[in-house]
């Protein structure tokens, strides 16, 4: 299988998929999922003459998981860590919901040098957490109680919330059972650490500072129903933030758009990279 490993790092082997050829796209998933997250978007990317490379965040996926280390500059060190050992030029980097912050974090960290363009699908950014200033955000009870349900009864809070990821319910079987079943599964097969420590880092991470940094093209796609992380607190301020983007809104689409809506994300994804 192929893994990003160091020499000495006995604990670090992060778990990749490479298809395709041409300009490189890394793929950096939400939480808490992992790369496989991506499959209805890879073909349309491959087929569009890129190579397409999804990996999986530590402790998810086929990730090992360490002991620590699960804030925004250890994960977004991994994602150099892949773009150097892969030695990939001219990177275009998309994030989705948590990956997010792995974007922004990395103009941040490792400059744009290297970045051709950035996606931001149904991302957390720039802040999750209602603040005095931040008055559209996630009251900090509802991430309390996320985080309490993580370490009381993790794979019941799962269940839950991935339906809650595409606002599924008795009126609205917006995604088969097969697919709750089989996000479930996934993430429900994560470490428990990571999942908890990473939902920390998403959670109390403010970014807002950072939108500046993020000085190449940029794709904003946003569902005005994400029931996870609303539309006010997150793509809306940072189309505000970053210099030169597309803002586009998704009507009526949750924060699983990459599946509920696949069709409407891949054409906007081909308009926005056959574009000058």
């Amino acid at each position: 299988m192929p893994y990003i490993t160091k020499e000495n790092d006995k604990d670090f082997n992060l778990y990749y998929e490479d298809y395709g050829s041409g300009q490189p796209i890394v793929l950096i998933h939400g939480w808490p999922l992992s790369g496989r997250s991506w499959e209805l978007q890879i073909p349309t990317l491959t087929d569009l003459g890129y190579r397409v490379i999804t990996y999986d965040r530590r402790g998810f996926g086929k990730s090992f998981p360490t002991g620590d280390l699960y804030d925004y500059n250890a994960l977004t060190a991994d994602l150099h860590e892949l773009i150097t050992q892969l030695e990939l030029k001219h990177v275009i980097l998309m994030g989705f919901s948590m990956g997010g912050g792995e974007v922004v974090r990395y103009f941040t960290n490792f400059g744009s040098e290297n970045i051709d363009k950035v996606a931001l699908i149904a991302s957390i950014i720039p802040l999750v957490k209602q603040k005095n200033d931040n008055p559209d955000g996630v009251p900090l009870d509802d991430l309390n109680g996320i985080l309490e349900s993580l370490k009381k009864e993790r794979v019941t809070f799962l269940e839950t919330f991935h339906k809650n990821f595409y606002n599924y319910g008795l009126l609205s079987q917006t995604v088969t059972q097969a697919q709750l079943n089989y996000d479930w599964q996934t993430s429900s097969q994560a470490s428990p650490l990571a999942t908890i420590k990473t939902a920390e880092a998403w959670a109390d991470t403010d970014f807002r500072s950072e939108l500046a940094n993020v000085d190449k093209k940029t794709l904003i796609v946003h569902g005005d129903d994400d029931q996870i992380v609303p539309i006010e607190t997150s793509a809306r301020q940072a189309a505000t933030g970053i210099a030169s983007n597309e803002f586009i809104v998704v009507e009526g689409a949750p924060h699983g758009l990459n599946v509920t809506h696949a069709d409407k994300l891949n054409e906007i994804l081909r308009r926005f990279l056959t574009s000058n």
